[in-house]
């Protein structure tokens, strides 16, 4: 996110403000431009964007829930960090949860839904073509999300929302590596053929080997930076 042109606060109520914070924050966050241990002042953040500090204060506490910062009496809010081992872990779970969908996806998928999946393929390769990191991390993203939403389990869906608030800094971290994003192209596209094909068990094994390997390059990008 270019924070040299903050954002404009929605119109609303409070909690339509301190939400809109907390997803203008929670961007910085994943995409690096907060780094583990920055601090986030309320006072500067409350100038930046033009809101008072109740709905920052709102805001600090949903990224808190996330697990995304800390909040100490002392040193207020800070960008959390997390461990080599933290990451392998929650790949770990993750890959599970995502390989799952894509197999339930792939037993039931309509033609209007990959459709709308083959459209952000498109989309994302694209935007990989024209060397559009950003652009291309969160077309990326939406893919992944879009399967969740189709496999038809809003139990599964729940529960990887919730992890995914601590794993998306970690996957942009991945695609940084051009070995690891040109790897993870091929895969994308190894699953688009599982899903024209209707054939759950390649969905499934495709997507589980991906966010595998997704959670060893991040592992190996926290152990670089001795978070080991």
């Amino acid at each position: 996110m270019d924070t040299t042109s903050p954002p404009t606060a929605p119109d609303g109520d409070m909690t339509a403000v301190a939400q809109w914070v907390a997803d203008v924050l929670r961007d910085r966050i994943i995409k690096g431009v907060l780094p583990a241990g920055a601090r986030i002042v309320e006072r500067k953040l409350s100038a930046e964007l033009d809101v008072s500090r109740t709905p920052i204060r709102e805001a600090l506490k949903l990224l808190h829930a996330d697990s995304l910062i800390e909040i100490s009496r002392h040193k207020g809010a800070q960008v959390k960090a997390y461990s080599a081992e933290q990451a392998l872990e929650l790949f770990d779970v993750i890959a599970s949860l995502e390989s799952l969908a894509a197999e339930r996806l792939a037993e039931s998928i309509t033609p209007e839904q990959l459709e709308a999946i083959e459209s952000l393929h498109a989309e994302m390769l694209a935007f990989h073509g024209a060397g559009k990191s950003d652009d291309y991390f969160d077309v990326n993203s939406q893919i992944h999300d879009t399967i969740l939403a189709y496999c038809g389990n809003p139990i599964l869906q729940q529960v990887h929302t919730k992890l995914m608030a601590r794993a998306r800094r970690g996957r942009f971290m991945a695609i940084m590596d051009p070995d690891r994003l040109r790897t993870a192209v091929e895969e994308h596209e190894a699953l688009m053929t599982a899903l024209r094909n209707r054939d759950p068990k390649a969905a499934c094994e495709v997507w589980r080997q991906h966010l595998l390997s997704t959670g060893r390059s991040v592992t190996d990008v926290l152990r670089s930076q001795g978070l080991g």
